[in-house]
């Protein structure tokens, strides 16, 4: 009886054969043929999934997206605070050990690859909204008139967004140790964060 084979299951091989490519030879290296001989299946098996490389991209990018939310919320999963909710999420996405790095390398090949191809822009846009939608909204709890720094929590929040991005972007290109990055947000939290605590306490 022939084995039954778990489509799901091989579409997941696939993608994360694509994700290894990416990350340890760069975007101009990935094809249905190297995707293949990476997953130890054939071109025609890939294509029996994917009917092109840009649907391969756009379902890799979809599994690293799941990811990445899934330990975002397991790091934010007894947060109490803002602060601290905040917090556990922004070092959940920095690359500050070798997975995420892996992760790291791969979210900025599909960025460069967006700027060509609308639809994958248009998740990774979707990805940022609601990053920087939830970074107001936790501002937004703490802030009052008093404490607000000048900017709208939206602008609070575009600007921690930014921040993480390049903190993230520096730290694979090793600029700098991590504890220095870790430093830096810390600080950062302290400005947004820290005043309100302390006025409003």
């Amino acid at each position: 009886m022939p084995k039954r084979v778990d489509h799901a299951e091989r579409r997941e091989q696939l993608a994360e054969a694509l994700l290894r490519i990416v990350a340890d030879r760069g975007l101009e290296a990935v094809s249905l043929r190297h995707v293949g001989a990476e997953a130890g299946v054939t071109s025609g098996m890939v294509q029996h999934y994917f009917r092109s490389k840009d649907e391969l991209m756009a379902f890799a990018l979809e599994v690293v997206s799941e990811r990445v939310q899934a330990r975002a919320a397991a790091a934010m999963t007894g947060a109490d605070s803002a602060r601290a909710e905040v917090r556990a999420l922004v070092i959940s996405l920095l690359p500050l050990d070798e997975p995420r790095r892996l992760e790291g390398r791969v979210a900025l090949a599909f960025v460069s690859y967006s700027t060509i191809r609308p639809e994958l822009a248009a998740a990774l846009q979707q990805n940022t909204t609601g990053m920087r939608e939830h970074f107001a909204e936790q501002i937004r709890q703490v802030w009052t008139e008093e404490t607000r720094l000048g900017m709208t929590p939206l602008q609070a929040a575009t600007g921690l967004l930014a921040l993480v991005e390049g903190l993230g972007m520096h730290l694979l290109g090793e600029h700098y140790a991590p504890e220095e990055a870790v430093s830096v947000l810390d600080a950062h939290l302290e400005l947004l964060f820290g005043q309100s605590m302390r006025r409003s306490g």
